[in-house]
């Protein structure tokens, strides 16, 4: 909940710019804390920001703690209401049998921070203070950090703190009903009919207190580190830090970490490269497919959950055996994830499931679903029915192709064209539809936004059953 209304926050006040959301009230962030920076697996994912136990003064050598001047002002004063309403029915009929169902789902979270200021160091004196100093080489927190390249430290330069008590509530209103007739008839005249008809109902309303002095937003100062443990504070924008190659000289050195952006392809060539992994999940039995795309239709329900299997599948992508226990799920979020491992493990067909490509496939779908907002996911759930799926590939195609297609080549109702227009505009896409022809525009500058919104789509699509 908190992770959520906070990445909201930074979304409507900040998107695309400096701020990070705080994913935890446990995170003790303060000016001039010490956070890890960590670059993720596929390029387009925003990095990891893991706060340490540590402040500046503590990893510089010497006993002199740096004092730094610190500026307050007001911000803003902030109170956002999310959610959406899924409703659908379907009925079936078959020779012998007959099914219908009916189900409807109502999440809203509402986020009241109230005034909220700003907090802020004054960099020229930061300078200053940190012109002659050093950082400790052997403290443990350093050591760790350099010996992993894709990590990078930065300090909290600013944060944005609550100033009165303040509370977010989340309430969850789910329903659904069921019937069913399945009936059998054999050379005898004796018949065998039954009849099951049944209501689910779940209400939820959860409040969470947030005191006052909580920090919900920070921005950060990279640093680029020496071997020496001399350092600088990165203070323009496209400026990224790192540690020091030991095997570079100190004139002409580059730094690990996060400093290389990725090399620049068209998206139809990046696609390409990743259709492999689309390919081999569309290979499994129809019976697993779709299995998985409701276990990941049902994840996407809660942009938590997704959060969360996104830090189990990283560790089993490391090698490690994840902890369910150890990353704040709650028991439902526990047996949803486990449910999906186990039908990886199923599809993997295979003694340990951290070697097999179905799981660096898996990893590739739920680090694009990872990277949208709460509305996107409620909307690409929506679509999540094999019709709706297919055509949001073909509008792919459209996107990564020839940037239009006949409208007569896609079923594209004018429902579905409204909820496809505003999901594509949040990846700097722009859908058309005109006369009889469909047309998509990659936006100004769209960075890799389109292409997080095509891994996304066809990732589900190859998981959705042929119709």
């Amino acid at each position: 909940m908190f992770a959520i209304a906070t990445k909201n926050f930074v979304e409507n006040v900040d998107s695309g710019g400096f701020l990070i959301s705080v994913s935890s009230l446990n995170d003790d962030i303060n000016l001039l804390t010490v956070v890890v920076k960590r670059k993720r697996f596929w390029f387009w994912q925003k990095p990891k920001y893991l706060p340490a136990d540590f402040i500046l003064s503590d990893i510089l050598t010497g006993d002199t703690p740096l004092e730094p001047v610190v500026v307050e002002k007001d911000f803003l004063k902030y109170q956002g209401t999310f959610g959406d309403s899924i409703q659908g029915t379907v009925d079936a009929s078959f020779i012998k049998t007959s099914v219908s169902l009916e189900g409807k789902d109502t999440t809203k979270l509402q986020s009241s921070f109230g005034s909220l200021k700003k907090e802020e160091v004054d960099v020229q004196k930061l300078l200053h203070d940190c012109k002659d100093r050093v950082l400790d080489m052997s403290h443990s927190l350093i050591q760790q950090t350099k010996e992993k390249h894709r990590q990078v430290f930065g300090i909290v330069k600013e944060r944005i703190v609550t100033t009165q008590p303040c509370s977010v509530i989340e309430e969850v209103q789910q329903g659904g009903q069921c019937g069913g007739t399945l009936s059998s008839c054999g050379p005898k005249t004796s018949k065998i009919s039954l009849k099951e008809n049944g209501s689910l109902n779940i209400d939820s309303n959860i409040t969470m207190e947030i005191p006052i002095n909580s920090t919900i937003a920070y921005g950060l100062l990279e640093l680029e580190v020496r071997q020496n443990g001399h350092f600088e504070l990165c203070l323009m924008s496209d400026t990224n830090g790192g540690f020091e190659d030991v095997d570079s000289p100190l004139e002409k050195t580059e730094l690990l970490g996060v400093s290389g952006a990725p090399v620049k392809h068209t998206l139809q060539q990046e696609l390409e490269q990743l259709k492999d992994h689309f390919q081999l999940l569309s290979a499994l039995p129809a019976s697993t497919r779709s299995s998985l795309l409701q276990q990941i239709s049902k994840h996407m329900q809660d942009p938590a959950a997704i959060g969360a299997l996104q830090i189990v599948l990283d560790q089993m992508y490391l090698g490690k055996k994840p902890g369910l226990g150890d990353i704040g799920l709650t028991e439902s979020q526990q047996q949803k994830i486990q449910e999906t491992l186990s039908l990886l493990e199923h599809s993997g067909q295979a003694e340990s499931i951290q070697t097999t490509p179905f799981l660096t496939a898996l990893h590739l779908i739920i680090s694009a679903l990872d990277e949208m907002t709460e509305d996107c996911l409620a909307v690409v759930r929506s679509c999540s029915l094999p019709p709706t799926l297919q055509t949001l590939e073909r509008l792919v195609q459209c996107v990564s192709g020839a940037g239009e297609m006949p409208l007569s080549s896609v079923d594209l109702t004018q429902d579905l064209y409204e909820m496809t227009e505003h999901l594509f505009a949040s990846f700097n896409v722009h859908l058309k539809r005109d006369s009889d022809v469909v047309r998509t525009e990659i936006g100004h500058q769209p960075g890799s936004r389109p292409l997080v919104l095509c891994v996304a789509i066809r990732g589900l699509a190859s998981l959705a059953p042929t119709c």
